[in-house]
């Protein structure tokens, strides 16, 4: 007995000092990334330089959500990544979308009206009592503001035909689901702005898990990480309808509910980056209930093929050839 109490304590020591190994594990392995990224900038001309400093101070923004191995990989990506492809800077306005906004090229679709706000821009269906895509910039800004208090209500857009109200959604079991989400567009372009996030121009019926799981993740990241790191990215998000002559029409809403709106089966999203010339996408493809516990990198897709779902042609103005190999390169993770 007294050889097991004495073996039993020599093990305790040890698992007191796991959590310590742990620790100082992660903090040598930061350090070798530092020394690494260290010894690479040194050599590197002054405009690259720059570059660097700026994502590196990003590091010690609270609210940037930027780490040190994310320097460390996006330095290789950004530089010497494959997934960039070569695009002279593409034509148009680019305050709200990168190489032009959607447009609709399946018969299947419904006509639309392009309704710019001033942080955001969204492209309606009338007929279907929903948006078809929205469109919108997120620049890096030091420091990050807070954003201003929640709005308490959604309200009916005046410049819609379909006038959803909020009630369409009670007790269908869906959330209000933005497309041009809250915070990203309070932190930029402020209260007013923050405010037309809460029009049912931009919203989506969206199942609670898909809304506050790998949507949120990813509009987040796309609000306070990607900027950070890559200066500003481009982002467009949509429904995704059944199409085809077997689809089934599913709605919400109804005669003295607020209009009637159609339900989507999958949500997208596409962010572009580009850099130097360069450009690259990072597409997702969510549907509307995910797996539990299932990651972002479960629904990367291309662009070409949120494209053949949706109906939609996206980054018209770059010319063919660079448009066809963009839309056709699948990121190699997620950023």
């Amino acid at each position: 007995m007294a050889r097991k109490n004495s073996a039993s304590k020599k093990s305790k020591p040890s698992a007191r000092l796991r959590p310590f190994r742990r620790t100082r594990a992660f903090l040598w392995i930061n350090l070798v990334v530092a020394l690494l990224v260290g010894g690479w900038y040194l050599v590197q001309p002054p405009a690259r330089q720059a570059e660097v400093r700026l994502l590196v101070g990003n590091t010690f923004a609270a609210n940037k959500n930027v780490s040190p191995i994310d320097v460390a990989w996006d330095l290789w990506q950004i530089y010497y990544s494959k997934d960039f492809v070569a695009a002279p800077p593409a034509s148009g306005d680019r305050a709200f979308a990168y190489a032009g906004l959607p447009r609709v090229v399946s018969p299947e679709l419904p006509a639309k009206r392009v309704l710019v706000n001033e942080g955001y821009v969204v492209g309606y269906a009338d007929e279907w009592g929903t948006p078809l895509w929205a469109a919108y910039r997120m620049k890096d800004v030091t420091p990050l503001p807070a954003a201003g208090e929640r709005p308490g209500r959604f309200e009916p857009d005046p410049r819609t035909v379909a006038r959803i109200s909020p009630e369409a959604y009670t007790g269908t079991g869906f959330d209000r689901g933005h497309l041009a989400p809250n915070y990203a567009i309070a932190t930029r372009y402020g209260e007013a702005a923050q405010r037309e996030t809460f029009l049912m121009s931009n919203i989506i019926p969206q199942r609670h898990g898909l809304n506050a799981g790998l949507w949120k993740q990813l509009e987040q990241r796309a609000a306070t990480s990607y900027p950070a790191r890559f200066g500003e990215v481009w982002v467009i998000a949509g429904p995704v309808f059944d199409s085809g002559s077997s689809a089934r029409e599913r709605r919400i809403g109804g005669r003295g509910a607020g209009g009637t709106v159609r339900v989507p089966g999958e949500c997208f999203m596409i962010l572009a980056d580009e850099s130097d010339g360069r450009v690259r996408t990072l597409a997702f493809l969510f549907p509307q209930e995910p797996a539990a516990g299932a990651r972002l990198e479960e629904f990367l897709t291309t662009v070409a093929e949120i494209e053949r779902r949706t109906g939609l042609d996206f980054f018209a103005e770059l010319d063919p050839a660079t448009q066809l190999e963009l839309e056709a390169r699948k990121a190699t993770r997620v950023w």
